[in-house]
């Protein structure tokens, strides 16, 4: 139902007297405004759906015809003639014109004044304005008490459907079906596709969007939610036109959705933040308090041996990759403690977004070692671009496992401090790494960098002089080996 009174809810207030002489059966088409006019073409003043009111005044048996074709052409709602001024009686070529036209014509008594006849149907429009508020405000609140249960924005799917007694579907940002409720919901989202990509770059550009489509048989309205970027989108689809209630229902269900999801993003980033600081406790050799302060959320770190894992890719993307394990954002990378048993499944799926480093199996007493082993094997993860690196299949780590590993730390960042002290030239560094990986062999090295063999020979004059070590030395190039390894 729109927000306009039907011509027939006019007709029938008994204090205006009005009677059909032509167009009964188009009596239920809206009445949006009254105008008057004696003009012979009053159309360029009309914008559809006026009850246009006249006494004819300019009227005639020549002129009735194109008069009636000219108010049909605007669509107006119907004609009104008021009797008793310009004529006793309508002109019957006026009656016989708007019968063949289908336009409904009025006749209006001598004693109902214009003005009566404007001011009931702004009454009814007022009527129906404040009808059409208070289902839309019923209807939200509805939505509303649905968002509050505990399954959230599946419920409000269920609700919006009963509504607006359609189909709703509930799509994450990959267009994914994540709830459908509604009869017709089954495959109502196949072929989206290419709207939903439209919505994704009108709304990146940071403006609100919808889609409308339309056919015979149904009408569809797919808008995206979320606050800051698409965290999914509502598709809904009814059997006949939207009315402006079933837009404001549609559009306070894309709220509520917004907040729910906006809200579950909050809450879930202050469990991040508590497994963080779980994380600094286990590391700092305080397992009963980490353990009881996770806990307090209603998880338990995995019984037995553990493997740590660091992580280099798209926090978000291996934060939700990683599932029920224990995962935690730390400096550029996310750790990981799960069971060993299943510690290569877990590093698979996590390769996938970025290079993993991967540490032994150790105890919860000795997470920091194994932590220490995943960022070495992440770093040489990194430098290989390889997207799983395992501690265990280092070169040569046999031999730094029985450094102590904060005297190894303190001697690797005294040997290479003069290395990155050394202005901008971080590219020393690297080079050195490079070129004692190819065991001195300076076309492989080279090729490796992208240099001419000259430049690293310059380079490496330059590591001898600020390390103070022969690099042609098999002592010195073995100190700064294991300094390059223990720093990562």
């Amino acid at each position: 139902m729109g927000v306009a009174p039907t011509l027939r809810t006019v007709v029938r207030r008994p204090p205006l007297g009005l009677g059909v002489l032509a167009g009964g059966d188009a009596l239920d088409r809206p009445v949006r405004w009254v105008a008057v006019s004696e003009l012979e073409d009053p159309t360029p003043f009309l914008e559809g759906g006026e009850l246009v009111l006249t006494t004819g005044m300019r009227l005639d048996a020549g002129n009735a015809g194109p008069y009636v074709e000219r108010l049909v052409g605007r669509e107006v709602a119907g004609l009104g003639f008021g009797v008793g001024l310009g004529h006793e009686t309508i002109p019957g070529e006026l009656v016989e014109a708007a019968t063949r036209a289908g336009l409904p014509l009025l006749e209006v008594p001598r004693d109902t004044p214009f003005v009566a006849i404007g001011k009931a149907v702004s009454e009814l429009l007022a009527a129906e304005q404040y009808d059409e508020l208070s289902r839309a405000f019923a209807a939200q609140g509805r939505l509303t008490r649905a968002a509050l249960r505990p399954e959230g924005p599946r419920a409000v799917i269920d609700r919006l459907a009963r509504e607006l007694d359609g189909w709703a579907i509930l799509l994450d940002e990959a267009g994914g079906v994540r709830h459908a409720a509604g009869r017709g919901s089954a495959g109502a989202a196949d072929g989206l596709g290419p709207e939903l990509e439209r919505l994704r770059k009108v709304s990146n550009r940071g403006a609100p969007a919808s889609v409308a489509l339309s056919s015979p048989k149904e009408n569809v309205i797919v808008q995206p939610f979320g606050a800051r970027r698409v965290r999914g989108f509502l598709a809904v689809g009814l059997g006949r036109p939207f009315t402006p209630v079933a837009h404001t229902v549609v559009n306070a269900a894309g709220s509520l959705l917004t907040l729910a999801v906006e809200h579950g993003r909050e809450h879930l980033a202050a469990e991040r933040r508590v497994r963080s600081a779980v994380l600094r406790l286990l590391l700092a050799g305080q397992p009963d308090a980490g353990c009881e302060t996770l806990e307090r959320l209603g998880e338990r770190l995995p019984a037995g041996p553990l493997v740590v894992l660091a992580c280099a890719g798209e926090p978000e993307a291996v934060l939700e990759t990683a599932g029920e394990a224990f995962a935690a954002a730390d400096g550029d990378r996310v750790v990981l403690l799960v069971p060993a048993s299943g510690a290569g499944a877990v590093a698979a799926a996590l390769g996938e977004h970025g290079p993993v480093g991967v540490g032994d199996s150790v105890g919860l007493d000795d997470l920091r070692t194994g932590l220490d082993q995943a960022d070495r094997a992440l770093a040489a993860a990194r430098r290989g671009a390889v997207p799983v690196m395992r501690f265990a299949d280092l070169a040569g780590q046999g031999l730094l496992a029985l450094l102590d590993s904060g005297a190894a730390a303190a001697f690797s960042s005294a040997l290479l401090a003069p290395l990155r002290k050394y202005g901008s030239r971080a590219d020393l560094l690297e080079s050195l790494r490079v070129y004692l990986d190819c065991n001195g062999h300076w076309d492989a090295a080279a090729q490796r960098l992208g240099v001419h063999r000259h430049t690293l020979r310059y380079r490496m004059r330059r590591v001898a002089e600020l390390v103070g070590r022969d690099l042609d030395d098999p002592a010195a190039r073995a100190e700064l080996w294991i300094a390059l390894a223990v720093a990562g």
